[in-house]
């Protein structure tokens, strides 16, 4: 499984720009099965959006998320301000596959400290998408803080996590993405922006780790970036045979 992290800077609420651009940075890297963006990717964090506004931009970041995901034959996975058939607003989390179809996971933990659970609507359920032989657990950056509702049951072999992380809090953002890894046996694909809103600096640090807690790709900090690595997943299960933590693990709800 080639698996593309694109970390990249955001115009704040620019939408036709952040798609066009992204577009360019997608091509950089070809051949992927799975692109991973950023939290709210394509207009940046829109805590005081309008939900009519999300309505309508929700929409074509949707149809360009499938463009390009039938365009380089690979899932496109990254989270849009949405407005569900309820009329509430959610941070959702596409994976959009090449023929149009896709999951959704939305935001479970709001970010309160932001504003987040003043305009959005949190999420119930749990996802877990399986693509090319890879089952994915889908999370949301400040999901990363709670460990209990990403545990690992058997069921994923990786965990997305998308984010808009400040720098403020980076050595937070790379010591639990690890934590994740080790914990959970599995690969973490992190992928944070880079570049400054009217609230935060951000520096990326975007990363795929293996179940050992390694980086096996990394994009540089504060800089634009796509970067690639394969998830091997007969290492994984080699690793899982030989030491099998999952087995003894606490038996957690949620």
């Amino acid at each position: 499984m080639k698996t593309a992290i694109v970390q990249h800077m955001i115009r704040w609420n620019e939408l036709g720009w952040n798609l066009q651009y992204l577009s360019t940075l997608l091509d950089q890297q070809p051949g992927a099965d799975l692109y991973v963006l950023a939290e709210t990717f394509a207009t940046g964090f829109l805590a005081e959006g309008s939900t009519g506004q999300a309505e309508e931009q929700s929409r074509q970041i949707f149809s360009w998320m499938q463009h390009q995901a039938h365009r380089l034959d690979a899932a496109i996975a990254g989270s849009v301000a949405t407005v569900d058939d309820q009329g509430l607003l959610r941070n959702r989390l596409f994976f959009v596959r090449p023929d149009g179809g896709f999951d959704y996971y939305d935001k479970h933990h709001l970010f309160g400290f932001a504003g987040e659970t003043d305009e959005f609507v949190a999420g119930e359920r749990r996802v877990v998408v399986a693509w090319r032989g890879v089952r994915f657990l889908l999370q949301v950056c400040y999901d990363l803080r709670f460990p209990v509702f990403s545990r690992n049951r058997g069921d994923y072999d990786a965990v997305i996590y998308v984010a808009n992380w400040p720098a403020r809090r980076r050595e937070v953002w790379q010591t639990l993405l690890k934590a994740r890894a080790l914990e959970n046996q599995c690969f973490v694909v992190g992928v944070n922006r880079v570049g400054n809103d009217s609230a935060c600096e951000y520096l990326g640090d975007s990363v795929i780790l293996n179940a050992y807690g390694h980086v096996i790709a990394q994009c540089k900090s504060g800089v634009e970036e796509v970067a690639v690595s394969e998830l091997d997943m007969e290492e994984l299960q080699r690793f899982r045979q030989k030491f099998p933590v999952l087995k003894d693990a606490d038996d957690f709800s949620c």
